[in-house]
């Protein structure tokens, strides 16, 4: 009953969202369109909105619009590892087979020991193990470490559902080195991101390549994509990514923590029979959002080969769109900026289902809401002046001391 009635209080107490305390505003263009429209979030909207865009209002005229914040694409489910079954050699092969899950599935990634390989992996499916004889494909897995050129091993398979899988490995791996495989669900789109716009320099560090740039507040950063020049045609260099709360405190910090690491590839080669056409550009880091403005430091480390010279770093932070129900020839301006203000609890986002043909909105230029005003501080007299608070604490224990004092002393004399 007393948690009930506090959450009330809370209920009662929260701010309620006003124009006048919302600082920014954009149109948001439908073409008159009728129903379920979406517009991707940018990251103005992010840099000028509270954390997690918790302070985004919606009107129609003065009416407040129900909407949906939604990942552009689904989330991709967390990958299971598979047991690999009657590992063995025969007829000069590596062989093993898996019961592969329910449902369809596309890029397998195998867990191989050992360094310094190539290898061309067959794949064949069926409903059964005595019934695996379907060919899916060859696919190459190779280990360049020692000539610094990489590491691959992903078999690229088309959309799949055979419930049992069965490989067979020509080349010079042996059955002790592969351990387990694991499963990326096929029919889930690519993750979509959007750019975000960052001034990138790039100097040399000793033999490394560094980038910098700075990222607005809580603005997320997903990925970063680098642009590669034609030459060298191969290369694999590995990348730490590291982030301060801004360049005043990188300087002063020791050591900045690591936040993202990868290695960035590219390999197109022909080892004997077999063409190697290998290629990733990007590092995906952990989806971060901060508080204050932050200084991101992009390492890239080239070892004892000549740098490679990119011609470009995109920053890119996840798609998200803003759904709502459009009515036709109604006028709308999405407005926040207004951090005491909690997320919307809308029913609208309960029963919201994405339509493939939803419209297309579009938010407009971003300016200042004429009539904004700073929301009042409603906070306690001691909240807003906790040193006067400090001060009367202060001040009662020198007083207690005082009457502790004279009370000892006056029975001292007593005595």
């Amino acid at each position: 009953m007393k948690l009930a009635a506090g959450l009330l209080l809370m209920l009662i107490a929260a701010p309620v969202a006003e124009v006048r305390y919302l600082r920014y505003e954009r149109p948001l263009q439908t073409e008159g369109a009728a129903g379920q429209a979406c517009a991707v979030v940018d990251a103005t909207m992010y840099a000028h909105a509270a954390m997690g865009l918790g302070d985004v209002r919606l009107y129609n005229g003065a009416d407040e619009t129900p909407y949906v914040i939604r990942d552009a694409a689904p989330v991709s489910e967390p990958q299971t590892p598979i047991a690999l079954l009657n590992v063995g050699r025969r007829g000069g092969h590596t062989v093993f087979d898996a019961v592969m899950p329910d449902g369809t599935y596309g890029d397998l990634e195998l867990a191989v020991t050992g360094k310094d390989f190539l290898a061309m992996v067959t794949v064949l499916g069926g409903a059964s193990a005595s019934d695996a004889k379907a060919r899916i494909g060859e696919y190459t897995v190779f280990d360049f470490a020692g000539q610094r050129l990489g590491r691959s091993t992903v078999l690229h398979l088309p959309a799949s559902n055979f419930r049992y899988l069965h490989f067979e490995v020509t080349g010079e791996l042996l059955p002790g080195q592969f351990m387990q495989l694991t499963a990326n669900r096929a029919g889930i789109r690519e993750p979509q991101f959007v750019p975000v716009a960052a001034d990138v320099t790039w100097h040399a560090k000793g033999r490394d390549t560094v980038a910098e740039f700075t990222v607005p507040e809580h603005v997320p950063v997903a990925r970063l994509l680098f642009a590669a020049p034609a030459e060298p045609r191969n290369f694999s260099r590995d990348v730490t990514v590291e982030v301060a709360e801004d360049a005043a405190k990188m300087a002063q910090q020791a050591a900045m923590p690591e936040v993202a690491s990868g290695n960035l590839l590219r390999l197109h080669s022909e080892r004997g029979e077999t063409r190697i056409d290998e290629e990733r550009v990007f590092v995906d880091a952990p989806r971060m959002t901060f508080g204050r403005a932050t200084h991101w430091t992009v390492t890239v480390h080239n070892g004892d080969d000549a740098a490679v010279r990119f011609t470009g770093l995109r920053v890119l932070m996840p798609e998200q769109k803003l759904c709502f129900e459009a009515a036709a020839g109604a006028s709308y301006m999405l407005r926040y900026g207004d951090a005491a203000l909690n997320a919307p609890s809308y029913d609208y986002a309960r029963w919201f289902a994405p339509r493939a043909d939803a419209a297309v909105a579009a938010l407009g230029p971003e300016q200042a809401n004429a009539i904004w005003e700073p929301r009042p501080d409603q906070r306690a007299y001691t909240e807003r002046h906790p040193v006067l608070l400090w001060a009367a604490l202060v001040a009662m224990v020198a007083l207690l001391g005082a009457v502790a004092v004279r009370t000892a002393r006056q029975l001292k004399t007593g005595e």
